[in-house]
């Protein structure tokens, strides 16, 4: 049997590996347009920012190690140019002798990854604007971030990273770590738009603690080059100037050649495949970024740029080559985490933002609770949020940011979204503890707590988002509690709030309104969900408590006004 394989990256790589441990007789060839294969696309920033002090350290592999140790003909600088179905095979060029020929294959596997996104805009292709997605990127950024810090005794060297998601942040604390100032442009309303508001918030003020210079709800318009420096125009009429630009905006599967063979693509513009990762053409199969694939929870067609489901596919790929088609890839629910700075952000599962665009019934709940027990020593506070259906608990998505423990969290969530169970099997999870790990209650365990008290009529919430809105509003049928001790209180409040601590309650019972809405806070939740109660039974009968307390309504509102 004689595979060829387009893509010798993530998906392509460890598809010729498994392959290999398979069928040791099998003609396996690879074809990579660049120099590298099996790279570690993931720690390209951290090369950049030195936190990899070597460059050899982002090869997992060579192409003379991996074709010595698997017995692979890989043939980098080779480009596949056209696909012939029907004479099942591949015409190539190498990149450096100009040489074109054909190449059959019994099967073929297309992992041919995506590109960086790079808008039409005015100046788009000035020297000194990067995007950063292979090796070849890296050098290049790489060897500027070098010669601007020799050149610039004395001066801070500048960047303008534009995109605000997983690549960019990462962009932002490694420019940073090498002795830039950074200005980092967004779109949308807050960094990480993959998250939602709440637990971006404390990550966003986070950098501009680091002092990242932010300007949201922004976008490039052009790009103009001015003694040496690159002119950043933005929508908002303001010009940034900068050594260096890195663009994050996203990226686009490459699929010129399946498109030019006449593939079946998705609605996406990904490669459709089924669950045995095969095309439409039963002789080739696709992994990767460019692979196109319903998603287990809603149904509809999405693209994953990430280096987890890819492995997963190219071995699942594999062994339905050699075995016959005998596995099925589930899809992905978009598990993925980042360390900006001191802090850490992951998300998993459906953001409240995409819920709410597409029409699909949710509640939510926010915490905030320490990372292990808080009488042990270094407890950081981390935020969490949950998305849930609001009839049968079904756990939608999940979130954490944190500066310890929250890819612990996330990864449990995201256990319990893939096996697409409920906020009661975040409950039932049994996880490690001891007081330098974890608390008796996990954090994503109090979650599903939260979630159970909303789903089963014991508490009601009222977001950060509602509550202020409602301020604004001057909305008279309005009553806001802050059952916070009166220290607390001094530090700041809620406008127009009332202060009845919480232990101090029931002696103000005469003089809370019984024809008003009530909500409750407290600090981060759990004082205003007892005051709730209270009042509950005591005969109140429209009470609300506000999702995160005090410490989600002033991190919102305050990165809100700036």
């Amino acid at each position: 049997m004689k595979y060829v394989i387009v893509g010798g990256v993530a998906g392509g790589a460890t598809t010729a590996a498994r392959l290999r441990r398979l069928d040791e007789d099998a003609e396996i060839i690879i074809f990579e347009k660049g120099a590298h294969i099996s790279y570690a696309n993931c720690g390209l920033p951290y090369y950049i920012g030195d936190t990899i002090k070597e460059r050899k350290q982002l090869f997992l592999q060579t192409p003379d190690s991996f074709g010595a140790r698997f017995n692979v003909d890989v043939r980098v600088n080779t480009e596949v140019l056209s696909i012939d179905r029907q004479n099942m095979r591949v015409h190539v060029r190498n990149g450096r002798t100009q040489k074109e020929y054909d190449e059959s294959y019994d099967k073929l596997v297309l992992a041919p990854g995506a590109v960086p996104v790079r808008p039409a805009l005015d100046g788009i292709d000035l020297p000194h604007i990067y995007t950063l997605r292979s090796v070849s990127d890296t050098d290049h950024i790489k060897e500027m971030v070098a010669s601007l810090a020799a050149q610039t005794v004395g001066a801070q060297p500048t960047a303008v990273v534009v995109g605000a998601g997983f690549v960019g942040l990462e962009m932002v604390e490694n420019l940073c770590r090498v002795g830039f100032h950074v200005s980092l442009v967004e779109m949308a309303d807050y960094i990480m738009p993959m998250a939602d508001y709440p637990v971006a918030a404390p990550v966003q003020s986070h950098l501009r603690a680091k002092g990242v210079t932010l300007y949201l709800r922004n976008s490039v318009t052009a790009f103009a080059e001015q003694n040496g420096k690159t002119e950043v125009h933005l929508r908002s009429g303001e010009t940034l100037r900068a050594d260096i630009v890195l663009l994050s905006v996203g990226v686009k599967p490459l699929t010129d050649l399946p498109r030019q063979a006449g593939l079946e693509l998705g609605e996406r513009g990904g490669i459709k495949v089924n669950g045995y990762m095969q095309t439409s053409d039963p002789n080739i199969y696709a992994v990767g970024d460019a692979v196109e694939f319903p998603h287990p929870l809603t149904g509809r067609s999405t693209l994953c740029y990430l280096a987890g489901p890819a492995n997963k596919q190219a071995r699942i790929c594999a062994d339905n080559l050699v075995l016959g088609n005998v596995k099925q890839y589930k899809g992905s629910v978009g598990t993925a985490i980042a360390k900006v700075f001191d802090m850490t952000i992951g998300v998993t599962g459906l953001s409240e933002n995409y819920l709410k665009q597409n029409g699909i019934s949710y509640q939510t709940a926010v915490i905030h609770a320490a990372s292990h027990a808080s009488y042990y020593p270094d407890a950081h506070q981390m935020v969490l949020k949950i998305n849930f259906n609001p009839t049968t608990g079904q756990l939608l998505g999940g979130q954490a940011a944190g500066f310890e423990g929250v890819d612990k969290r996330v990864d449990m969530m995201a256990s319990v979204i893939s096996a697409q169970g409920t906020v009661y099997d975040l409950i039932d999870i049994e996880h490690a503890y001891a007081p330098p790990f974890s608390s008796a209650k996990d954090p994503a365990t109090v979650a599903g707590y939260v979630a159970e008290n909303i789903l089963t009529g014991k508490m009601f919430p009222m977001s950060w988002s509602d509550l202020k809105q409602r301020i604004d509003d001057g909305d008279d049928d309005l009553f806001v509690i802050d059952v916070r001790s009166a220290l607390e209180c001094k530090q700041g409040m809620i406008p127009g709030a009332v202060n009845y601590p919480l232990d101090e309650l029931r002696e103000f019972l005469d003089e809370i309104p019984t024809d008003k809405t009530i909500v409750t806070y407290c600090a981060i939740g759990l004082r205003s969900y007892l005051a709730a109660r209270i009042l509950v039974q005591s005969g109140f009968e429209k009470v609300y408590t506000l999702s995160g307390g005090y410490r989600t309504y002033s991190q919102c509102v305050a990165e809100l006004n700036k």
